[in-house]
């Protein structure tokens, strides 16, 4: 049998305060104060470094006092991830009036795209759990309205969604992966680094690698945003086409 959040919350509470009994006594924080320290710890040194002691010792009360909000650390980090996602659906707000649904959606995506660069955290949790992320549901629906006016069936609605969020969770999530020590620590920069991967893939056999020896000049001094662009743009192309021929077939069904 399924144990409810309420159950789990308490035994947690109770487990904090060993010897004691699961009394209600008055809290020392408010939901919105735990939320918004566990996001600001998430941004300054990621996942590993929330910890409920950590997260007390921010607040400035004690262990068991986090229990009273959250019942454990997925459910902190659900929470945190639907907090986060708040600037991300006031910015795009004011997108989804414009005449091209298309340009609608590179807009939204975009923006999107712009969120997790900035916390490569917030990836991993997006969409996890719709009941504690309720913003995360309204950016999927304000996706799916602009697909919708496409005129596509409900499965091609469900898989163009599906295929835009996971393009640009999936490819803000690698671009937000910590560079090597020696970019971070300033002794190698950017450029510099990627000039000597380039070199090392140069060095490849022609034969074996043609591929790689093609792209290898694009590589050395491809940007990492235009990049993202280029792929989002060739994705949205597939989708205007998919859009295109379904208002051709169905064109041909009225005649």
């Amino acid at each position: 049998m399924a144990t409810s959040r309420s159950g789990r919350r308490t035994r947690a509470r109770a487990a904090a305060e060993p010897g004691t009994r699961a009394v209600r006594r008055r809290a020392s924080h408010s939901m919105d104060a735990v939320v918004s320290e566990a996001v600001a710890i998430l941004d300054e040194a990621g996942e590993s470094a929330l910890t409920f002691r950590a997260l007390a010792a921010r607040l400035g009360g004690g262990v068991a006092s986090i229990y009273w909000y959250v019942a454990d650390k997925d459910e902190l980090l659900d929470r945190a991830t639907d907090h986060a996602l708040a600037e991300a659906l006031v910015a795009i707000e004011h997108h989804g009036a414009g005449p091209d649904p298309i340009d609608e959606l590179r807009a939204m995506a975009t923006t999107v795209f712009d969120a997790i660069v900035a916390r490569p955290w917030l990836g991993a949790y997006f969409m996890r759990n719709t009941e504690l992320q309720p913003r995360g549901l309204q950016l999927y629906e304000r996706l799916g309205r602009q697909v919708m006016r496409l005129n596509l069936t409900a499965r091609q609605c469900f898989h163009a969604v599906s295929a835009i969020l996971g393009f640009v969770i999936g490819t803000a999530v690698d671009l937000g992966q910590s560079p090597p020590q020696e970019v971070l620590d300033g002794s190698v920069g950017r450029d510099e680094y990627l000039t000597r991967v380039a070199a090392g893939w140069r060095d490849l056999e022609p034969a074996a690698f043609p591929f790689v020896h093609l792209i290898v000049d694009e590589f050395a001094r491809h940007d990492d945003a235009d990049q993202f662009r280029a792929g989002l743009d060739l994705l949205l192309a597939g989708l205007r086409l998919q859009a295109d021929r379904r208002s051709g077939l169905d064109r041909d069904e009225s005649a």
